[in-house]
């Protein structure tokens, strides 16, 4: 496969970027996007150019750090992380398009490398739930109900890669919150803080700079572990319930 690249180069946060094009040859298709661009990097160290900055690290799908907008769509065009799409995704000829995730909140750190850790910062205002550590805990010393079990669990397959925020023309991670609240609020663990988390989280992402969300739905329709946007409707009951409840 011959390619034409179009990717965003930006020497740091504090400089102004801009597209650059580079052709790209003899592509298989059964490379890896990551893998096409390590072998461009390889081409531009020889010819002692800057290679392009990205993020991996697993390149299994599991860990959310390769998220790349590609030809406008957060991860490409198939619904996966970036690291796990294949180049056979593209034809011969093609022109693709390569940006960093699209928010004020993830702010361009170099080239397509952003900066996530508005995300940890949710994450630290959610705060802890009340169990002991140590050894796991008796299987049945806590009764939990198969279906609430398996909400929490699927739920909690959220990677944090953020797709969800770059495909919400609002820029919102109301997916992503609603994700890791529902995932803690399902289960009896997850109870005594259920209130102050809400709305310790929701006051946190405020205060990062994302939008609100209007049910557009994009973000479930990007997102590579396919989270429900119901999860958003559990964000919004609990922090309902929370402010009834005086927080």
């Amino acid at each position: 496969m011959n390619l034409t690249l179009k990717i965003w180069r930006q020497p740091d946060a504090e400089s102004a970027g801009a597209m650059h094009t580079y052709q790209l040859s003899d592509v298989s298709p059964d490379m890896s996007f990551l893998e096409m661009l390590d072998v461009l990097n390889e081409q531009l160290n020889d010819k002692g150019e800057d290679p392009i900055a990205f993020d991996s690290d697993c390149r299994e799908g599991i860990c959310g750090a390769c998220g790349l907008m590609i030809n406008g769509d957060a991860h490409g065009p198939e619904v996966t992380t970036t690291c796990q799409l294949h180049m056979r995704s593209f034809t011969d000829g093609e022109t693709i398009t390569i940006e960093p995730w699209r928010s004020d909140a993830f702010p361009v750190l170099k080239d397509l490398v952003v900066d996530r850790s508005a995300f940890d910062r949710i994450i630290q205002q959610g705060g802890f739930i009340s169990v002991n550590t140590g050894s796991a805990p008796e299987a049945h010393s806590v009764p939990v109900p198969r279906d609430d079990a398996m909400r929490a669990f699927n739920v909690a397959t959220c990677i944090g890669c953020g797709a969800c925020v770059a495909a919400c023309p609002n820029g919102s991670a109301s997916l992503f919150m609603g994700a890791k609240i529902t995932h803690l609020g399902e289960l009896p663990q997850g109870q005594p803080e259920r209130d102050s988390r809400v709305v310790n989280m929701v006051a946190q992402h405020d205060h990062e700079g994302f939008g609100g969300c209007t049910n557009i739905g994009a973000c479930t329709a990007a997102c590579p572990k396919e989270i429900p946007l119901d999860v958003i409707s559990q964000l919004n009951k609990d922090l309902r319930t929370a402010i009834k409840h005086g927080h």
